[in-house]
């Protein structure tokens, strides 16, 4: 489990201000499913999805996306896994292969998390952000992700201690939103 307590350039946990908001999240709370539970409800309401709030600001590091209180899923994603590995409970990366939308013929991925609780084992949640016709919601041990993939999209079955190097690389490479919205990563379902 050590891999998905680990800091990394990315998930850089020892930020004041991550630490300082995950003792808040964590204050009075022994147990790490109530914990995570916070974490995940901070990140999903708190911080906006920058597609859905037309955000030009573009976050990969998680103490990014908690200064500018936006990101894409997958800089959400590093956000809860720093705000929970900084509770020294192990985090992973998960992703999804989904149309870019809906009837589209190109793909990208869709990142989302994978948390270990003690009563559960591994348990997969999506801070992506509700709005209309996505409700991502945090009741173990039911997942309850933003998408459900239809015949042709894949959610794949690994948990990544890190976030994968096409995300980091995309997100690193671009400035804003708007340069990015076309460029989102894809794998093929047989590449991982």
């Amino acid at each position: 489990m050590q891999e998905f307590l680990e800091e990394t350039d990315i998930i850089d946990y020892s930020n004041h201000a991550i630490q300082k908001l995950a003792r808040e999240l964590s204050l009075h709370m022994n147990d790490d499913t109530q914990i995570a539970k916070n974490c995940f409800i901070y990140v999903r309401d708190h911080i906006r999805h920058s597609g859905d709030y037309n955000d030009t600001t573009l976050t990969c590091k998680a103490s990014d996306v908690l200064k500018y209180q936006t990101g894409l899923c997958y800089a959400k994603s590093h956000l809860l896994a720093a705000l929970l590995r900084a509770n020294n409970i192990p985090t992973g990366f998960c992703y999804q292969r989904l149309h870019y939308t809906k009837g589209d013929e190109r793909y990208c991925l869709h990142g989302f998390n994978a948390i270990y609780l003690e009563s559960y084992g591994w348990y997969r949640v999506d801070a992506r952000g509700n709005k209309e016709g996505i409700n991502a919601q945090f009741t173990p041990p039911i997942q309850s992700l933003a998408f459900q993939p239809e015949d042709d999209e894949t959610t794949f079955e690994e948990i990544f201690s890190k976030p994968l190097d096409i995300i980091v690389k995309v997100l690193e490479e671009h400035d804003t939103f708007d340069q990015v919205v076309d460029k989102l990563p894809d794998i093929e379902p047989n590449a991982l």
